[in-house]
């Protein structure tokens, strides 16, 4: 079978990080790549850089990577669309919900694949955590808990850190979950002078019960990509910076204290850290996506799952500025 001939528009910070993987994905041939600002960081190695879209899809791709500012997905996802190609959009899916439904309608009235790039989901320690939630490592799940919190990064202009963060983390626990949002709670700042939100703190509860509770923000020096899940048999904690995760199981000893042993809460038992690959991300997400184009099983992130994650960012924000729960309506 022909390789799949792949475009990539946008070559800023994660637009060279696609050119360079797409390169490496077997069964994909990288044939184009786009952007009108050029190539800053050479990722193009020795292809023309093309000017936008319309070029792009000139050069007869079969696939194509958007990675180009949110405020442009919805513009660039319709015109490939309506060209016939499927598409990976770089999260969020889109700058407004109203943007994302579109995109999402457009891909599935032409029966293309349209996925979203929510990268989280691929790192080893997430993968490897919702495996062993799903063979019944924790038993019940009672709480997932995020903290995403570092630097500003200068590369990021239309968009808050409620769009460009918090949606990894809102992404990745229905998905660890299984479940989706049901309610959710936010309080945002804004403490650098810019016009979007820089810290967001979200709290709520997914439709099959499991509370939730996200810290999110640009303005800590110290930078910090943890997920703890908390259930009936201990606790995982997957540091996605390094791709580790380890298990904190509750204790089994018998307690001969008697002034304690009425306790019926949990007490500390072993800890394990557990050893498996560590493939990049990025790579796995990209089989992920040839492969839903391919027709195979697929684990790659739907638009319909990237839109429910902005809705969930979107009511977050909402209820920061009304001090209101925000119910979340089923679809």
């Amino acid at each position: 079978m022909a390789a799949l001939r792949a475009g990539l528009i946008g070559l800023g910070m994660m637009g060279r990080h696609h050119a360079r993987v797409l390169r490496e994905v077997g069964g994909v041939q990288l044939i184009a790549v786009a952007d009108a600002m050029g190539d800053p960081h050479g990722a193009a190695s020795g292809l023309p850089v093309l000017s936008g879209i319309e070029e792009l899809i000139e050069t007869g791709i079969d696939v194509a990577v958007v990675a180009v500012p949110t405020q442009y997905h919805e513009d660039v996802a319709l015109r490939l669309a309506d060209a016939g190609v499927h598409t990976l959009v770089e999260k969020p899916i889109a700058h407004t919900v109203e943007a994302g439904v579109r995109m999402r309608d457009a891909f599935a009235a032409k029966g293309l694949v349209g996925a979203v790039g929510h990268i989280e989901r691929f790192n080893p320690a997430l993968q490897q955590l919702r495996k062993r939630i799903q063979g019944g490592e924790l038993g019940a799940v009672y709480q997932i808990a995020t903290r995403r919190q570092g630097p500003f990064p200068a590369r990021i202009a239309d968009v808050g850190v409620g769009k460009d963060l918090a949606s990894h983390d809102i992404d990745l626990t229905a998905w660890i979950a299984g479940s989706a949002y049901a309610r959710v709670s936010g309080q945002t700042a804004m403490k650098s002078g810019r016009p979007h939100e820089d810290m967001v703190l979200v709290t709520g509860k997914l439709e099959n019960g499991v509370n939730v509770n996200h810290i999110v923000n640009w303005l800590s020096p110290m930078k910090e990509r943890l997920t703890t899940v908390t259930g009936e048999k201990g606790t995982f904690v997957a540091d996605t910076m390094t791709g580790d995760l380890t298990f904190y199981a509750n204790g089994t000893v018998d307690v001969e204290w008697e002034s304690i042993s009425s306790f019926r809460g949990v007490s500390e038992g072993d800890v394990t850290r557990f050893a498996f690959a560590k493939r990049e991300p990025l790579r796995v997400e990209h089989e992920a996506f040839r492969d839903a184009v391919l027709g195979l099983d697929s684990d790659v992130v739907t638009m319909e799952q990237g839109l429910h994650t902005l809705e969930i960012v979107e009511a977050a924000l909402q209820s920061a500025r009304s001090g209101e729960t925000v119910h979340i309506e089923q679809h």
